[in-house]
């Protein structure tokens, strides 16, 4: 159970901009409402966990958060919300899923496609590129704080599949549905994870050269820049030069 997983890049850089760019508070409320749908005690509801959990990384107050909870769960007025995912092709033919929260299916398409043709890409029909990806559950865990050998005492036990070494972090990655028990395994161990979340893994990656990094770079970023955008998975790996100009 070792490897090292790339798919996080744009996930890691993603926190940061949202954070910068003031858009964290409302993808973290959206992301609850969703959740919320399938039941508002997040004892009972992973992904309301999660959400709820990556809301408070942020700063989101906490009436924010219990008001986010009453629209998903339709106490409250404002949670009409579709989630979707399109899928469609960056340079060099890279692979991209873009998840969207939105209240305006029309509007939202317009400007994703828009995005996608401007960054050099285009949109796809669907099934076009998800086929690529695997929906998953993955932990993340400080490296001073717990061993290999730890995580995998406990991950071997609810549904780990695999532990991966991302430098200062280890990675435990589970299938969907081993997530909550993977989870309350983690919990009833006090074993806190710097995040939790379900999402999208790429069954592998295409090496890419700089310039065509950084045009992916750019384009997920003008992606995530969008409003109504929640996440977006692609399936490239970025030279080490283009890393280093992240750190």
């Amino acid at each position: 159970m070792s490897g090292h997983s790339k798919w996080k890049t744009t996930k890691y850089r993603k926190g940061a901009q949202d954070a910068k760019r003031g858009k964290a508070f409302t993808k973290a409320a959206k992301e609850i409402i969703i959740a919320a749908r399938g039941g508002g005690n997040q004892d009972y509801n992973p992904r309301l966990r999660a959400a709820i959990a990556a809301a408070r990384a942020v700063n989101l107050p906490k009436d924010k958060i219990e008001s986010a909870i009453r629209k998903g769960t339709g106490e409250e007025a404002g949670g009409n919300l579709d989630e979707i995912m399109y899928e469609g092709y960056g340079p060099a033919g890279v692979a991209l899923l873009v998840e969207v929260a939105t209240d305006n299916r029309n509007r939202t398409v317009a400007e994703v496609r828009h995005i996608f043709t401007k960054g050099g890409g285009a949109m796809g029909e669907t099934g076009s590129v998800g086929w690529m990806f695997e929906r998953k559950g993955v932990f993340s865990f400080d490296k001073k704080k717990y061993t290999e050998d730890q995580l995998m005492e406990i991950g071997l036990e609810h549904g780990a599949e695999d532990i991966l070494d991302e430098g200062d972090t280890w990675e435990v990655q589970c299938r969907q549905g081993d997530f909550e028990a993977l989870s309350k395994g983690f919990g009833a161990a006090e074993f806190t994870p710097e995040s939790s979340e379900i999402g999208m893994i790429p069954q592998n990656y295409i090496e890419v050269d700089a310039e065509t990094g950084r045009k992916l770079l750019r384009l997920v970023d003008e992606l995530e820049d969008n409003d109504d955008v929640q996440n977006v998975y692609a399936n490239f790996d970025l030279p080490e030069e283009v890393l280093a100009e992240l750190e």
